[in-house]
């Protein structure tokens, strides 16, 4: 609210509750009803009190002492609750103003109790119930925002910030891959078929661990099963459960308790031991949803004993066992251009400078000794679905068995030895990653594969290959593997190479040829031990971890060229404007630029070195990276690429407010140019885009340019079963009968993110077309909604629009977020209900833009009759891109 505006309403307030001083009191010249109530006598000691804290309120508002004018509030409001219609927005003002000033005290539990006293006041509040969500999920509260984000949509369906905030936390509780589970028939009837057999063998009482939406716990109880229980650690989840089992008539048979397995005990949370667990509490690499723990925990505290060889006789019933009975463990060695650009630098310059420097850069990936505490020991892909596809470089190979139903095997997984593999190679190429999957044994007939030549809802896990060297294979070489199951993860790590009978040791390799292999020599090992023990000292301090995205960023070489080029030209131009004011401007007056750019970037130090290379008007360029790894390796960037330490600053350093990042480099300066990073990695606009372009635009010298100026959507319509099944479950065929789609799709977003749509499975309907434009430095050019016109180019249903993004740096130069070299991903618009076209047809499409969120409407263009199929799209949250495959 405006300073202006909320004086207004102050006004307003003062002469409504002067006017009636007690409670809507009538005037003295109505006419008294005969009969009925009396009605409250004026309080004039009270009214005083109203009108004064009200004034009291207005005059700390003005001298922004927010937490008393909110004191001020309650009081008012408290005592006269007919004011709050009147005092709704000048309170909200204040709540959220003290709000964030108590957030950065840290003043969480104040700030809470403000907000429980606000929506006491107002229950009813979109607005205030929505900003008590957004401190919720900013202190990692995500069920709780969640909860508050549902409900501001419940008061108004249409509130866009409650829409994109509720989708953004959406994808936190009940992740994507939730729909593809429950739409994997396969799966589930498989999970179906194993339960069935053991109730009827025996196996009455079943436990349900991690239950989801509860679906293997309803299919126990449907095949006969006497008790049931589950347990769900998210309340998200759990809240989700109940609905679903009291949707199918199970609420009285399937006790569900909101609990991790660890911390059931009997008989307070079950009465008895059961017989069966079921669980699907496994990741893309097994064991990364802690089962080995949770079982190890069930056959101890939970589960009846197993089967004991002795007593073969004994009754299923008596008995205990788990589904899935084990699983096996497969992997092989991929070469991916792909993964490998993602895991380690691949290029020795970019924009002009040299990387050579830089011994080493990693992504937080590893199973190494020496790796980070942080490092997660793998990633996941669907290799089916990389842009480039891969090679295998050797056969599948099985790297390790367990049995679920051994508690001993389980105990001991963890407290064993390292295992050593030879993996023959069988095809020559650069080893990037190891890619694992498993075979899950449900039973003895019923089994679920993870393989990436499966029609699966799994991924793959992927253990990148991190070298100093490109790990080069050829035909018949060996590669040497560990495996072990550390911190109950497992861990996959190569090792070495075997060549000829002689061992390279991945660690210790440099760039260099080793194909051909010189005898042993014990002095020349011995030399080269000792060279590494005095180089290792000045070589580790240049190794380098950074986030996946930002090694795919800094290997994006026509990015940093194009970049490159386009301040070239806005240095000559604005070099060109001095010389024509060198009255007025000194020439030795630097050119000030600024890369608020998120994550580590190198754009500030290559304007750095281009001011250096130019001879005159040097540029002052300033940083926003935060870490002191990303400092550190600026800093010896620079150094190598000869550029003075003065030339490149780090801007935080220079600013007291972290929050005010955009404002003037000097009181009496303005910025040459602002690098403003526009487009998130998973393929969405970044939040506020357009308040920090306005702001920016404020903060540029004449001739001063925002990089990018401008940004142009593009989309196409495409017919994707592939999306639907993962954006929401598809009705009750897949689930088995049961009903789940309606509970679980309540958190089904809009729009689907980190999309390769190279690779996506899908059939175009339509040419690619122009869907919006986002002009960062004319805001005259903007406009808040677009219709256009698609001509349909084959016949289908129009499922969703994929959408990505042509970045204009200026008037001639662009990068797109569609192509192989690409850091960014794509995203797409799902619509809710498909399009039915033919060859010929127009589809129109409307867009809207509202803050940072787009919304797209999609109808077919035709005579309006009740058959007509029509998809409006929710806001997508642009914050946080062959019939067959297009």
């Amino acid at each position: 609210m405006t300073g202006r505006n909320h004086t207004q309403t102050m006004n307003s307030i003062l002469q409504y509750s002067s006017k009636m001083p007690n409670e809507m009191a009538r005037s003295k010249k109505a006419r008294r009803p005969r009969r009925g109530p009396r009605e409250p006598r004026e309080d004039p000691a009270r009214n005083e009190l109203i009108s004064r804290s009200l004034e009291s309120a207005q005059q700390c508002l003005l001298q922004q002492d927010y937490g008393t004018a909110f004191v001020h509030y309650l009081l008012v409001l408290n005592l006269a609750p007919v004011l709050k219609d009147f005092a709704r927005e000048s309170f909200r003002f204040t709540l959220f103003k003290w709000a964030d000033e108590l957030d950065s005290l840290g003043r969480v539990q104040d700030l809470f109790d403000c907000y429980e006293q606000a929506v006491e006041l107002f229950p009813a509040d979109e607005v205030i119930v929505n900003s008590m969500g957004e401190h919720l999920f900013r202190m990692g509260f995500r069920d709780e925002a969640a909860a508050h984000f549902h409900k501001a949509l419940k008061l108004r369906p249409d509130f866009p910030e409650a829409k994109e905030n509720f989708y953004r936390v959406a994808n936190w509780l009940v992740e994507r891959w939730h729909f593809l589970m429950l739409n994997d028939h396969g799966r589930n009837r498989k999970y179906q078929l194993a339960i069935q057999r053991a109730v009827q063998e025996g196996c009455s009482t079943v436990l349900d661990i991690g239950t989801g939406t509860g679906i293997l716990g309803m299919c126990a109880k449907k095949a006969g099963a006497r008790e049931v229980y589950a347990c769900e650690l998210s309340k998200t989840m759990y809240e989700l459960a109940c609905e679903v089992v009291s949707a199918n008539g199970m609420a009285d048979s399937i006790k569900i308790l909101h609990m991790k397995s660890l911390e059931m005990e009997i008989p307070k949370d079950i009465p008895t031991r059961v017989s069966l667990v079921v669980t699907e509490t496994v990741d893309a690499g097994l064991l990364g949803e802690g089962i080995i723990e949770s079982l190890i925990h069930a056959w101890k505290h939970l589960l009846l004993p197993p089967p004991n060889p002795k007593e073969p006789k004994s009754a299923p019933s008596q008995m205990g066992r788990v589904i899935p009975g084990g699983a096996t463990v497969f992997g092989m060695a991929v070469e991916c251009q792909e993964i490998r650009r993602h895991h380690r630098l691949c290029v020795s310059a970019v924009g002009g400078l040299d990387l050579e420097v830089v011994r080493e850069i990693r992504s937080p990936v590893s199973c190494s000794v020496d790796a980070d505490e942080s490092a997660e020991p793998y990633t996941t892909e669907r290799l089916s679905r990389l842009p480039g596809g891969f090679t295998a470089l050797t056969d599948p190979c099985r790297m390790l068995d367990i049995d679920f139903n051994n508690v001993q095997e389980l105990e001991s997984l963890c407290s064993r030895k390292v295992m050593r593999l030879r993996v023959p190679v069988t095809q020559e190429g650069f080893v990037d990653a190891l890619a694992v999957w498993f075979q899950l044994h449900l039973d003895q007939e019923n089994s679920i594969s993870t393989g990436p030549q499966e029609n699966t809802c799994w991924e793959q896990a992927i253990y990148p290959v991190q070298t100093l060297a490109h790990c080069s294979v050829k035909r018949n070489d060996e590669l040497l593997l560990e495996v072990s199951c550390r911190d109950a993860y497992l861990r996959l790590c190569c090792v070495a190479i075997v060549r000829d009978g002689q061992t390279f040791h991945l660690d210790s390799m440099e760039e260099e040829d080793y194909s051909t292999v010189a005898p042993p020599n014990p002095e020349v090992d011995l030399c080269s031990a000792l060279a590494s023990l005095q180089t290792r000292h000045d070589t580790v301090s240049n190794m380098f971890t950074l986030e996946c995205s930002e090694i795919a960023l800094l290997n994006n070489v026509n990015y940093h060229n194009s970049f490159r080029m386009a301040v070239e030209k806005l240095l000559t131009s604005l070099r060109s404007s001095r010389e024509m004011q060198a009255s007025e401007v000194s020439s030795s007056e630097p050119f000030y630029m600024l890369d608020v750019s998120e994550g580590f970037s190198v754009l500030s130090l290559l304007a750095a070195r281009l001011g250096q290379d130019s001879g005159s008007s040097l540029v002052q360029a300033y940083s926003s990276v935060e870490k002191d790894q990303h400092q550190a390796l600026l800093r010896l960037l620079a150094q190598s690429n000869g550029v003075e330490e003065s030339a490149l600053q780090f801007w935080l350093s220079h600013v007291e407010d972290d929050s005010a990042v955009l404002q003037r480099p000097a009181s009496e300066k303005l910025w040459s140019a602002i690098v403003l990073d526009c487009i998130e990695t998973c393929g969405l606009i970044r939040q506020r885009l357009m308040e920090k372009a306005t702001l920016a635009r404020c903060l540029l010298e004449d001739g001063g340019r925002i990089f990018p100026e401008r940004i142009v959507i593009h989309g196409l319509l495409v017919e994707s079963d592939t999306l639907l099944q993962e954006s929401a479950v598809q009705g009750t065929d897949p689930t088995l009968g049961f009903n789940i789609a309606p509970f679980i799709n309540q958190f089904t977003v809009p729009v689907h993110v980190f999309l390769d749509l190279s690779t996506l499975e899908c059939t175009h309907l339509s040419d690619p077309v122009e869907l919006f434009t986002l002009d960062l430095m004319n805001s005259n050019a903007n406009y808040t909604s677009r219709g256009i016109r698609v001509r349909v180019s084959a016949p289908g249903k129009v499922t969703a629009v994929p959408f990505w993004y042509q970045i204009y740096l200026d008037a001639d130069l662009t990068v797109t977020t569609f192509s192989q070299d690409s850091h960014w991903k794509q995203a797409a618009v799902v619509l809710q209900r498909p399009l039915v076209v033919n060859t010929g047809d127009w589809v129109q499409l409307t867009i809207q833009l509202h803050k940072s969120s787009i919304s797209i409407t999609a109808i077919r263009e035709e005579a309006v009759t009740a058959d007509d199929a029509t998809a409006e799209e929710e806001p997508v949250a642009m914050d946080h891109p062959q019939g067959g495959v297009c």
